[in-house]
């Protein structure tokens, strides 16, 4: 398997050394690194990395505003934020703005590895902390259309739901993996969990189960 070629974008140099040893010494290749979100969108476009991990707070051009031009410049490469800030604005301005994974800096580095190995094979990173604020803010208010019911929110991971709330818009496969910015393995991955934990075989069942939920 190739090594995941990877841009670390991130202002603090010794922080950029230290991932980049870290990640070059479990099987990533670091082919760049930049100190702001604009020296960054240049790398991007000129070496078409498979992953940027990307800081949010640095001088110049930020991290969430470098994030769509990054998407832009290099659309097949995954961008994943990794910061010290827990804020809910940062985490889900990332989300909607098309990051495939929100990390934080105090994760274990055997963690963040993981993770990064995760997003290079399609699948969304979120540290713990992130997952459950996420998931708080579905409880809070749902996503998409509809109310979230709690027993749906108990049981389900964030992705999950947001998977389901996306079906009951009657979107395929395909158009959820674009919507979501993952694999369509993924998607499928996701279905078939959300199926298991609720107790159904289909996805004609599930939505049945969820409109049942909320009446």
């Amino acid at each position: 398997m190739t090594a995941p070629r990877v841009l670390l974008a991130d202002d603090h140099p010794l922080t950029r050394e230290a991932l980049a040893g870290l990640l070059e010494a479990n099987g990533f290749d670091v082919v760049a690194q930049a100190g702001d979100g604009e020296d960054a969108i240049g790398m991007a476009g000129a070496l078409e990395p498979d992953l940027i991990v990307l800081d949010l707070t640095m001088p110049g051009m930020d991290g969430l505003t470098a994030l769509p031009l990054l998407r832009e410049a290099s659309p097949a490469t995954s961008v994943v934020v990794l910061t010290a800030s827990e804020d809910d604005a940062n985490l889900l301005g990332a989300i909607r703005l098309g990051a495939a994974g929100y990390l934080l800096k105090n994760e274990p580095p055997e963690r963040i590895v993981e993770f990064l190995r995760g997003v290079a094979q399609g699948e969304a990173a979120l540290s713990g902390a992130v997952a459950r604020r996420l998931l708080e803010q579905v409880r809070e208010g749902g996503l998409q259309q509809g109310v979230v019911p709690q027993s749906f929110a108990d049981l389900l991971s964030a992705r999950e739901l947001e998977v389901l709330l996306l079906l009951d818009q009657h979107l395929g496969t395909e158009e959820i993996a674009q919507r979501l910015f993952i694999s369509e393995h993924t998607v499928r991955s996701h279905v078939k969990n959300l199926l298991a934990k609720l107790g159904v075989s289909s996805r004609r069942e599930a939505l049945e189960k969820l409109a049942a939920a909320r009446s």
